[in-house]
């Protein structure tokens, strides 16, 4: 993955933020929506892209556009750099291949325990009944 050649990819658009702020929301477009359009990205190769498009299933819309946003600070800079490292991560997190598991057979001595205390706990609940007479 190039980090570099898919920023460049990056599509970002100000918007005015929603909620609380008085007269400063209604005239300072602070808020940053980032696109990446998958099938059209040409820093990934088809491998990643079709990983991609498994892990991000349900981030992705209909078109295979990933859509972030980011209004925490006042700041249009400071949000896009946020929303920016929000994405690196997410497609740092998505092309991770895990590990295939190794399938190992149970101990002995775990089978030959569980049974121990199988039988211990039979045993003391035997002690609670009545006794027959």
């Amino acid at each position: 993955m190039e980090t570099e050649k898919i920023i460049t990819e990056l599509n970002f658009k100000a918007v005015r933020s929603s909620g609380a702020g008085g007269q400063n929301v209604n005239k300072v477009s602070s808020k940053v929506v980032l696109t990446f359009d998958l099938n059209a990205s040409q820093a990934l190769n088809e491998q990643e892209k079709a990983l991609l498009a498994i892990k991000l299933a349900t981030k992705l819309t209909s078109e295979n556009l990933l859509i972030l946003n980011c209004d925490e600070d006042r700041s249009q800079l400071k949000n896009k750099a946020i929303v920016t490292k929000r994405f690196l991560d997410f497609i740092e997190k998505a092309l991770i291949v895990p590990k295939k598991r190794k399938v190992t057979k149970v101990p002995r001595s775990v089978i030959e325990k569980r049974i121990k205390e199988k039988r211990n706990t039979s045993e003391i609940k035997e002690t609670r009944k009545k006794p027959k007479l």
